[in-house]
């Protein structure tokens, strides 16, 4: 591994720290180089997940398209990195608990939906705006409604 600052090889760990549910492992690094610190995530790779598009289209499962998703919903709200990630973390983990290695993306955004609910209801709204392609204020009215 190495620096993603300067690219040197020399790091020093100063900081471990496993999930709850043991599947990840977080650690805080810092370069010897340019005393740079950084956080890096160790987890161990399982079957690879496929997802079903709503036009029959299969991708794999990008936890890096969930994370962008989650973070653009959560701009300008006081939600920390961490529980992102552990938002991210959660949704793969109940993806990979499914009979197949085939999900639809209808579950993946229903389980998002359903951690940012509980996390933060801005970002829920938001979320909820473009995954279920909100076509006037009325919909975004509705949902409101029904949160309060």
């Amino acid at each position: 591994m190495q620096c993603p600052f300067c690219k040197q090889p020399q790091l020093s760990v100063l900081e471990s720290r496993d999930s709850e549910d043991n599947q990840v492992t977080r650690r805080r690094r810092q370069c010897e180089s340019c005393q740079k610190r950084f956080t890096t995530y160790e987890r161990v790779e399982g079957p690879q997940l496929v997802v079903v598009k709503k036009n029959g289209s299969r991708e794999s499962f990008d936890r890096e398209k969930v994370r962008r998703g989650i973070i653009q919903a959560c701009e300008k709200r006081s939600i920390s990195s961490d529980l992102v990630e552990s938002v991210v973390d959660e949704v793969e983990q109940e993806m990979l608990k499914k009979k197949s290695n085939e999900v639809a993306s209808r579950l993946v955004g229903n389980a998002v939906l359903k951690k940012l609910k509980k996390v933060d209801k801005v970002a829920y709204v938001r979320f909820a705006s473009v995954y279920l392609d909100f076509g006037d204020i009325e919909d975004f009215v509705s949902l409101v409604k029904e949160i309060k």
